[in-house]
């Protein structure tokens, strides 16, 4: 039996699913992730890339943020991949109760799915620092230098910085998922980011992997599939709950 086929029975047996998931997810829509070979931290940049998603290099050098952000961070022609695709799919049968994500792209929503919990923010809501006014992506992609607001605040995106805190309601909220879930999908994650990888030890119920490099959990899963996600998930038969 395969890995896929493996998954198959899982999902067909479970009655409350819950995916978390990655930088991977969104590789196969083109989108880079930072730790594999080709990802970001792997590229020569004047400052690491690290460095220039923090939260002191936001505030002491702007100008040097915003221009890393617009070329690395945004991908406004990226689409949904298969595996975006499945878990709206599994979501819209009732198969699925959340999707909890560490990307910023928004396209588990762009691909139809409603509860989505992003524990890093998304490029998509982006705020002045002084009025609250709301900005969509395009605003930063269409302004040069230090985006600004028509209040004259510096206009920032709603992700999390590196010596940022995550958001306390949604870390509740995707606690409260995977505790009441009896399959959590991990997808397209080395686990290596804290505090989001933390929240795997809140699963009481059964664990898939599906990863194409290892991960910490590999040895604790119940499954483990070593390939790419949007080959694996596109492939599942979504039936309706018994």
């Amino acid at each position: 039996m395969t890995g896929t086929e493996k998954l198959q029975e899982l999902i067909d047996r479970s009655a409350r699913i819950v995916f978390f998931g990655g930088a991977g997810v969104s590789t196969e829509s083109g989108i880079p992730d930072f730790r594999s070979v080709d990802g970001l931290y792997n590229q020569q940049y004047k400052y690491p890339p690290e460095t220039i998603i923090s939260h002191t290099f936001f505030t002491r050098r702007p100008e040097e943020f915003y221009e890393f952000y617009r070329a690395k961070m945004l991908a406004p022609d990226a689409k949904p991949n298969p595996a975006h695709l499945k878990l709206a799919e599994m979501e819209a049968a009732g198969r699925l109760s959340a999707v909890i994500t560490q990307n910023i792209d928004g396209l588990h929503q762009a691909a139809g799915s409603r509860e989505v919990l992003e524990l890093h923010g998304s490029v998509h809501r982006n705020y002045c620092m002084d009025c609250r006014r709301f900005y969509d992506a395009r605003f930063i992609l269409a302004s040069q230098g230090v985006p600004r607001c028509v209040c004259g605040g510096v206009v920032k995106p709603d992700v999390v910085l590196y010596e940022e805190s995550l958001d306390g309601g949604t870390l509740e909220r995707a606690v409260q998922e995977i505790s009441a879930c009896d399959l959590l999908i991990i997808g397209g994650t080395s686990l290596a980011v804290y505090p989001a990888a933390g929240l795997i030890r809140y699963c009481g119920g059964r664990i898939a992997v599906i990863n194409k490099s290892a991960t910490p959990m590999d040895g604790q899963a119940d499954l483990l599939v070593q390939e790419p996600i949007g080959r694996v998930l596109g492939a599942i038969r979504v039936r309706a709950p018994r």
